[in-house]
């Protein structure tokens, strides 16, 4: 089975660099991903951060489309618990109607920010509502098909279109295997955020023995992880050495992964809990070509995956080019030699 290749691009933001130079980055990448035959390019939602500047996945998903002409656009992901459905299906039927086919909805299940930022974006004294009950509602909303028995039957997320965005659930647990399982959608583990391949495998165990196909007919799993590839294991080596991951461990039991010691550091200001932190090597797969190929070819045998998306982080653009060309070179060829 071929492994499909696609990106997800977090628009960071260096030091000496400003917003719209980390903008037109995460533009120009996308325009590369197309160039190279990746399947989709997704981005990300971040809140309150001061190392990325994509907190809207809606607004730069529909510049993208304008700026691209065939490859799948989406988001990695969208974070459902903060908004209402009703409002997240229209801003997604209107980008399908803008390029049919070529929408992507990725829902996230994490906060995406720091406590304070989540409350801003909330609001204050509605209760949170069950995330499977959201994305249920969502799905209602997309196809124009809510229930009955709806208080708000008869509402449209207009415009209705004839094929909404495709929907698919980001997490990093079994839990979330199971709900996507449950929900009947393609699902992906972020890998390059939770390390812990044995936590993968067990939650695409789930996500399959949970699947039932009301949704999709059949389990897609994916798995999201972070590479870098470069002419010499060295010089990748040296790329993936800038960049670090903290676990922020709660009193209440929830770890938080971010990616400085800073971030880790606010989170812990603006939290009630009592917390402890590691800070960790990034979960990176660095080498050549070849290597980095042979390490996502093995991933693929023991997930089961048909589909891989990858992130690049370098902080010189130049070398996150490089590193999705030469991927997408190392599987080019390959498939020309076999």
């Amino acid at each position: 089975m071929s492994l499909r290749l696609s990106l997800l691009d977090q628009s960071p933001i260096f030091e000496g660099e400003t917003p719209t130079e980390a903008l037109a980055h995460t533009i120009e990448l996308a325009r590369w991903a197309e160039r190279l035959g990746y399947y989709r390019f997704w981005v990300s939602e971040h809140h309150d951060s001061s190392q990325v500047v994509g907190t809207s996945p809606e607004v730069l998903i529909a510049h993208l489309l304008a700026k691209t002409e065939t490859i799948r656009i989406g988001s990695g992901g969208v974070m459902l618990q903060h908004y209402s459905p009703f409002k997240v299906a229209e801003n997604f039927n209107v980008l399908a109607a803008l390029a049919p086919g070529r929408v992507d909805l990725g829902i996230g299940r994490a906060p995406g920010g720091l406590p304070h930022s989540t409350r801003a974006l909330q609001g204050e004294g509605a209760a949170p509502r069950p995330l499977a009950e959201k994305l249920a509602e969502l799905d209602q909303y997309l196809h124009n098909r809510l229930e009955e028995s709806h208080p708000l039957y008869g509402v449209r997320a207009n415009p209705v279109v004839p094929k909404p965005a495709g929907l698919h659930l980001l997490g990093t647990t079994a839990e979330s295997g199971k709900l996507a399982g449950e929900f009947g959608v393609p699902y992906v583990f972020a890998l390059f955020i939770n390390g812990d391949e044995d936590v993968a495998e067990e939650a695409i165990r789930a996500y399959r023995e949970r699947f039932r196909p009301v949704r999709s007919a059949a389990p897609e799993p994916i798995v999201a992880v972070s590479v870098v590839v470069a002419e010499t294991e060295e010089a990748a080596r040296r790329i993936a050495s800038d960049f670090q991951l903290v676990k922020i461990h709660l009193e209440s039991g929830r770890t938080i992964t971010v990616s400085s010691l800073q971030h880790a550091q606010e989170i812990g200001r603006q939290t009630a809990e009592r917390y402890t932190f590691e800070v960790k090597d990034a979960n990176i797969i660095a080498g050549t070509k070849e290597t980095v190929r042979r390490k996502l070819l093995s991933l693929q045998e023991r997930f089961g995956i048909g589909e891989a998306i990858l992130t690049a982080p370098a902080r010189d653009f130049a070398d996150r080019v490089r590193s999705i060309r030469l991927l997408r070179e190392a599987f080019s060829e390959a498939s020309v030699d076999g």
